[in-house]
C-alpha cells in the first residue's frame, strides 16, 4: 500500500505540467493534496475517475487559496470536513476520510504559514485547535495517519540554516515544541524513522535557485499511529518530482 501526500500549489497548474499522468504511473492507493487552490467545478476530475480513484476536496471560502483533497483506490465509509471550527474551516485546511478495508484514517492536513502578525496568531490558533481535535479523535479512532503540510521545521536537521531561521516562522521553539507534542500523543514521524540524517528537505523557495542548491526546509509530513508500526515498510521523500515548489512524501506500508 503506498499513501502519498503532497502540497501540489495550485492542482490546476500541477495537471496542467503532468501531474496526472506522473500518478498514473505510480498508481498509489491514497494521495494527500495540500493547497489546491481550486474550487472542485474547477478541477477536472474527470482524470482521477478514469484512474479508479474516488475523489474528495475541501476548498477555501476564498478563491485561489488553500484548500485539501484526497483521492483515494478504496471508497471511503466516511468522509470529514474540516474539525467543526468555522474561522478554520472556511480556510480549507482539514479533511479526513475512513476506511473500512485498510483499517486506517487518514487526514490531508494544511496548517497555515505564519508570514505576518496576523497570520502568525492565526497559525498558533490552528494549532492549539487541530492539537485539541487530534487528541480527541484519535481515542475514537487509533489507526490514524495524518498527512500533510505542518509549516513546521522540527529539528535543526530538517533546515538548511537552523541559525539564521531560528526567528522565522515554521522554525521557531513554540513551533517546534508543538510537533514534539503532537507526536508524543502518539505518532511516529515516518520520514523520520527511516532516515536520520539531514539534508533532506520538501520545500525550497523558488528564489535564488534554492532546490538547486538544496537550501530546503522539511515541513511535509506523514505522520503515522503508533498503532500502525508494524504496518510500516517505509517513508522517502521524492525531490526530484517538480510539479510546485514543495516535493512529495512516500509512505509505504502493509
Amino acid at each position: 500500500m503506498k499513501i502519498i501526500s503532497y502540497n501540489i500549489n495550485g492542482i490546476r497548474s500541477g495537471m496542467y505540467k503532468g501531474f496526472n499522468y506522473w500518478i498514473l504511473k505510480n498508481n498509489p492507493d491514497i494521495i494527500c493534496l495540500q493547497e489546491i487552490k481550486a474550487n472542485f467545478d474547477q478541477i477536472n476530475v474527470s482524470y482521477f475517475e478514469k484512474m479508479g480513484y474516488y475523489h474528495y476536496w475541501f476548498s477555501s471560502k476564498r478563491k485561489g487559496y488553500s484548500g485539501v483533497g484526497i483521492l483515494s483506490k478504496e471508497k471511503p465509509i466516511h468522509v470529514e470536513y474540516g474539525i467543526g471550527i468555522d474561522d478554520i474551516d472556511e480556510e480549507g485546511r482539514v479533511i479526513r476520510i475512513d476506511l473500512n478495508n485498510h483499517k486506517i484514517s487518514v487526514i490531508s492536513l494544511y496548517i497555515p504559514s505564519g508570514n505576518n502578525v496576523n497570520r502568525i496568531k492565526f497559525k498558533f490558533f490552528f494549532m492549539k485547535k487541530f492539537f485539541l481535535y487530534i487528541k480527541k479523535i484519535i481515542k475514537i479512532i487509533p489507526n490514524m495517519i495524518v498527512c500533510g503540510d505542518y509549516n513546521i521545521c522540527h529539528n535543526k536537521i530538517d533546515i538548511h540554516d537552523p541559525i539564521n531561521n531560528e526567528n522565522v516562522s515554521g522554525f521557531l521553539l513554540e513551533e517546534r515544541k508543538w510537533i514534539s507534542n503532537f507526536i508524543k500523543l502518539g505518532f511516529i514521524d515516518s520520514f523520520r524513522n527511516y532516515t536520520k540524517i539531514g539534508g533532506h528537505y520538501s520545500w525550497w523557495s523558488y528564489r535564488n535557485y534554492s532546490k538547486l542548491r538544496n537550501k530546503g526546509w522539511r515541513i511535509d509530513y506523514v505522520m503515522i499511529s503508533n498503532y500502525l508500526i508494524n504496518r510500516m515498510i517505509n517513508s522517502y521523500l521524492l525531490p526530484e518530482v517538480s510539479y510546485s515548489d514543495h516535493c512529495p512524501v512516500v509512505l509505504e506500508m502493509r
